[in-house]
């Protein structure tokens, strides 16, 4: 099969569709700029600019090896945990605690890097969720236990068990040659943030009817069905492309994807709600934080990972 920079060329294609869509923004936020300079286009800019920055680090690892893009997985892993237990509140005599929740993020993705799925898939759920309360308990300080244990359990979960089946997908074996075990990281990326996007135009053009006013006022239904659609209708032709899936077992991995991304969506967002902020932080310009960034995938990655190793494998 031909490759490039051992890219094979269906996942290299779609690479490349991804570069000229930045190019694309690029340009039109230009243009927009330099007719309209009374308009505040900054918003607009940052988000662009950040978003080479993030598809130039991804591409980079890919390109580079399966290694070097679980150890970036694992980054991010680090840096959401982080910035989880920056915007809620924790107890001093926890401390000992939250450095051994840290400490998880190593091996839960050696796991991943030496494909053990059995240990990658209950160490986290299993052996870190008995550890941590045992080691809240030798503090001696009993006041608002529940409420810290189910912080720390919650972080760890969503951070780092949930975020690293983005990173075991590039560890599965390369069951369609044409797009390689990369091809299926680029799959759930690409499907996920079609999906945020296209509920958000879909929302902004036909929306009428809220569909969780209390948790995100500007959801709808409209945009939730939109998006909905238009992941599945690109998951069906993508999939039999990027990914071991047949067109029918594309479309219902699509339809797993809208679903799953909306709920991730709006989980984060009652967090949010919960804190009184905005933003779970300011580390990506333009987009928020590294939860704001990457809430639905906290959902969709797990989610498809499992349907995939299901049918697939």
């Amino acid at each position: 099969m031909f490759v490039l920079f051992d890219i094979p060329v269906h996942s290299l294609v779609v690479m490349l569709v991804v570069l000229a869509l930045l190019l694309l923004a690029t340009a039109v936020q230009f243009l927009l700029r330099r007719r309209h300079p009374e308009r505040d286009y900054q918003e607009l800019y940052l988000r662009i600019r950040s978003w080479w920055w993030m598809i130039g680090i991804l591409f980079a690892c890919l390109a580079f090896s399966k290694g070097s893009t679980i150890v970036l997985f694992g980054f991010i892993s680090f840096l959401a945990l982080k910035e989880f237990f920056s915007i809620v509140p924790t107890r001093l005599s926890d401390r000992r605690v939250i450095f051994w929740a840290y400490a998880a993020i190593p091996v839960q993705y050696y796991w991943v890097y030496s494909g053990w799925y059995g240990m990658f898939t209950v160490f986290i759920p299993v052996y870190v969720f008995l550890f941590l309360p045992m080691l809240m308990v030798l503090s001696g300080n009993t006041r608002g236990f529940i409420q810290a244990a189910g912080i720390m359990h919650w972080a760890v979960m969503l951070t780092v068990f949930c975020l690293s089946h983005m990173a075991y997908l590039i560890a599965l074996p390369d069951l369609n040659p044409a797009a390689g075990s990369i091809g299926m990281v680029i799959f759930i990326l690409f499907m996920t943030q079609l999906n945020d996007v296209s509920q958000y135009v879909f929302g902004k053009s036909l929306g009428r009817h809220k569909i969780l006013p209390a948790v995100s006022p500007k959801k709808t239904r409209e945009g939730f069905l939109g998006g909905l659609c238009t992941v599945a209708l690109a998951a069906m032709i993508l999939a039999p492309l990027l990914t071991p899936l047949g067109p029918l077992h594309g479309l219902f991995a699509g339809l797993l994807i809208g679903s799953a991304g909306f709920i991730g969506d709006v989980v984060i967002s009652s967090v949010k709600r919960d804190l009184q902020i905005k933003d779970s932080g300011q580390l990506i310009p333009g987009h928020g934080g590294i939860l704001d960034r990457f809430d639905s995938l906290i959902y969709t990655a797990p989610l498809f990972f499992h349907y995939l190793h299901y049918f697939a494998y």
